[in-house]
């Protein structure tokens, strides 16, 4: 592990001592509680030793998603006994079903019609995917992509975090701006300061205007009238800077338009050359299908993915989503 990773890990590992000390302090009787502390201390020993990230095992790394997730980690996972893998591979699972649970549901909603595909690369995914209806009777929605730092359990959970928060934020009926400033400042009190996201965040009124915040993200798509226009960021990735502050931009949608948002690993698949998809790529497939149908025209991307790929395995977790005016 990096110099700047054990200090960040320090940090968050002797926050984590000082409230096992109160718990022991308030239930002293509690044996399992002063052996935890203890494997809190031996993590802070091998932070100051310079050997905390090092396999205990084979002398090797420990795997930096499962340190972040679990800083008390001392095995790599080559090193892991056949019952430890085991339970591993069922917290992966139950994590998997968790997130196919929260994901959203597609379809017509307040005059827009939206689709998404959503594909982990690995088990579980740092992508995050939802869509909102208002409750306060304007029609309104609001749709969100997002990709979390990292990969793994770390960003999974990550992931299920944001989804809660923005659930919340949403039903409070914030101004878009504001509610991702409050987010941001949420986020970046509540985890360390490496983890961040990139971010989308749309509202879509009944009228057919769209209010867009970019929060460090992939440019989304706007195809309107046979042309293919990106969307420009709009404020830093959430999570960085306590203090961040963020504008939205507003769009007037026909019906027939749509507004496509991504995340990189789409983007930035690669083909048995290494060579990348690219923005400019779906660009062009969005310009050749823009007559179709949302659904039509979201397979129609991915099967230009997948052709590209050629069985060439995912690098990272990948996101496509067509909001698309109806009437």
């Amino acid at each position: 592990m990096s110099t700047i990773w054990d200090g960040v890990l320090r940090d968050e590992i002797l926050e984590r001592r000082e409230r096992l000390q109160s718990a022991i302090a308030a239930s002293p009787d509690q044996k399992h509680l002063a052996s935890l502390l203890a494997e809190v201390d031996s993590a802070l020993s091998r932070i100051d030793t310079h050997t905390f990230g090092v396999c205990e095992g084979c002398h090797g790394t420990v795997e930096g998603d499962r340190l972040v997730a679990n800083p008390l980690v001392r095995f790599c996972l080559e090193c892991l006994t056949a019952v430890q893998r085991r339970a591993l591979e069922d917290d992966l699972e139950l994590a998997a079903r968790i997130q196919g649970g929260l994901l959203p549901k597609a379809g017509k909603i307040a005059g827009w019609e939206v689709v998404y595909h959503y594909q982990p690369a690995n088990v579980v995914s740092g992508d995050y995917c939802d869509l909102v209806t208002h409750e306060n009777g304007t029609g309104g929605l609001d749709f969100l992509v997002g990709d979390v730092s990292g990969k793994g359990v770390a960003a999974a959970m990550l992931m299920s975090h944001l989804h809660a928060m923005f659930r919340s934020l949403i039903a409070v009926g914030l101004p878009l701006d504001r509610m991702l400033e409050r987010a941001n400042r949420m986020f970046a009190e509540s985890t360390i300061a490496t983890h961040y996201a990139t971010l989308v965040c749309g509202r879509a009124a009944q009228c057919g205007e769209i209010e867009i915040c970019n929060a460090g993200h992939c440019p989304p798509l706007l195809v309107h009238g046979g042309k293919v226009t990106p969307v420009e960021a709009t404020g830093l990735p959430i999570g960085i800077f306590a203090e961040a502050e963020f504008t939205s931009k507003r769009i007037a949608l026909e019906p027939g338009d749509s507004v496509v948002i991504y995340t990189d690993g789409l983007s930035e698949a690669q083909d048995v050359s290494r060579c990348e998809y690219g923005a400019e790529r779906l660009m062009r497939i969005l310009n050749q299908c823009h007559c179709l149908g949302s659904l039509e025209m979201l397979e129609a991307c991915v099967q230009d993915v997948e052709k590209f790929r050629s069985g060439e395995p995912l690098g990272d977790d990948l996101t496509l989503m067509v909001v698309r005016r109806s009437g």
